[in-house]
């Protein structure tokens, strides 16, 4: 590994992070509440970060592992420092829980351990969404946008970082592929945070719920999230631009550019439509017919809020689902497993994994009752290869064990089988809020230590898609070339 390039990517990072700090610290001084606390953030981030960046760098070449080491290292640096706001200003005191929180930040999951969200300072409730709306696109994403190139080794960055098992540029140059990808994120955001606001939300509650759900992050300023508003208005807005944000970003680009056969004839956002308006519609027939609730536009809301916001992997509330009968509740743990869509700020499985597993799984039926026939498989009229087919599962396995054995770490805690494995399915998936006790009208403050650092790990897992954190674990990874 290229230690000394590493090292200099790790500044880099450092240095945008400290200089995004600046706006909370601006509201925090502006209010007189944690504004010191935010500054001492942003200088001690920027020391550190220039250190590293002022380093020697004698090869400039980045190869692929280096990418990955990167990206992974990249992610954990900036939530051990993005964690230092919550403690310096006493609202997270213990680091552990500073630290969960700022990853459920970065990773755009949305589990907190904050319990009265409503009574925290301004500048660190502003940070707090921040790191989602930093994390939805990807971090290194928005360096590769701000900071001149890295070189030809960039494009490592953006695919190890990138959700999804097949990789596309929108043009030649990385660079230009993280601007556009940007300008859209921008775009969308700027979009939600005045339609929020026409819609009766203050500026700020405006800001702060654009951020969180163009990143598919789901923190709230109130405890009571969406739900605190009592506005369907607010709560249609917000599941369109939910919806938006779990398509791929590329297919955004294609509309925008007037290119509606891409969009048209993607797989992908026809199983994510398909999924979503089945989810909705079984759930409300589900809450009408056993739980007596009316056939109104209301329970019909209810029942398409849930299932954007976590098949979205968003994670707001509008109803304690906890509450729903068992066959919604499950369809809802179902949409969690699936995800959004490749490249998109949604996690999950995704949809086009599935979609291919599917299509093997098919192919594989038919190899049995046909085996001198050989068929390829194909996405959206391209072949793809078997070197992707055979990634995706072993991702899938990956993301099973990984699952498992975090449940079985949260189990320890004696919180129940269902909140133990929906903790882990919601931190692995990126989704926010669990069942039982540990469900939306809860939170995760009352877990060990223990459990709070294997979730925060499976969070960063989910979010990277295994492969770059797990590869830090490997003995040949950190040898010189």
């Amino acid at each position: 590994m290229n230690y000394c390039l590493v090292l200099h990517v790790l500044g880099l990072i450092l240095r945008v992070e400290a200089v995004l700090m600046l706006p909370a610290a601006v509201i925090g001084v502006a209010q007189r509440q944690a504004g010191s606390a935010m500054l001492l953030s942003a200088g001690i981030t920027l020391a550190v970060g220039q250190i590293l960046v002022m380093l020697p760098v004698k090869n400039t070449k980045m190869q692929a592992r280096d990418g990955f080491a990167a990206v992974a290292l990249s992610w954990i640096v900036l939530s051990l420092s993005g964690a230092l706001p919550y403690v310096f200003s006493g609202v997270l005191p213990n680091y552990a829980d500073a630290v969960f929180e700022t990853v459920s930040g970065f990773t755009t999951t949305g589990a907190t351990v904050l319990t009265f969200i409503e009574g925290h300072p301004d500048a660190v409730l502003f940070w707090r969404a921040q790191t989602q709306w930093m994390g939805g696109m990807g971090v290194l994403v928005l360096a590769l946008a701000l900071v001149p190139k890295l070189g030809e080794g960039s494009v490592y960055l953006m695919r190890a970082e990138s959700p999804g098992p097949i990789k596309s540029k929108l043009t030649p140059r990385v660079g230009d592929t993280a601007k556009i990808l940007y300008s859209i994120y921008i775009g969308l955001t700027a979009a939600e945070t005045i339609c929020l606001r026409i819609a009766g939300m203050p500026w700020f509650d405006a800001v702060i719920h654009a951020f969180t759900s163009i990143s598919t992050g789901g923190f709230s300023v109130k405890n009571a999230s969406v739900a605190a508003y009592h506005s369907i208005v607010i709560e249609w807005i917000i599941i369109i631009f939910m919806f938006l944000s779990g398509i791929n970003f590329a297919l955004l680009f294609y509309a925008i550019r007037r290119n509606f056969q891409a969009v048209f004839q993607s797989e992908e956002l026809r199983s994510y439509t398909l999924m979503t308006l089945a989810a909705s519609g079984l759930i409300a027939v589900n809450l009408i017919v056993h739980a007596g609730q009316a056939a109104s536009l209301q329970t019909f809301t209810d029942s398409v809020f849930q299932v954007v916001t976590l098949m979205t992997t968003t994670g707001y509330m509008t109803k304690d689902y906890v509450l729903w009968p068992t066959f919604s509740q499950t369809i809802l743990v179902l949409v969690m497993f699936a995800g959004g869509c490749a490249g998109s700020t949604a996690g999950g499985i995704k949809q086009i994994r599935l979609v291919l597993l599917m299509k093997n799984l098919r192919r594989e039926v038919q190899r049995i009752l046909h085996p001198r026939v050989v068929k390829t498989l194909e996405s959206d009229g391209e072949r793809v290869e078997e070197a992707t087919l055979s990634g995706i599962s072993l991702f899938f396995f990956a993301y099973i064990l990984l699952l498992l054995l975090a449940a079985l770490v949260v189990a320890w805690d004696d919180v129940g089988f269902t909140a133990a494995f929906t903790a882990s399915l919601t931190c692995i998936s990126n989704v926010g809020p669990a069942f039982d006790v540990l469900g939306p009208t809860s939170n995760f403050f009352g877990l060990s230590t223990v459990s709070k650092t294997v979730l925060s790990a499976e969070m960063l897992l989910g979010r990277l898609e295994i492969m770059p954190l797990l590869l830090l674990l490997f003995p040949d990874l950190w040898k010189k070339r």
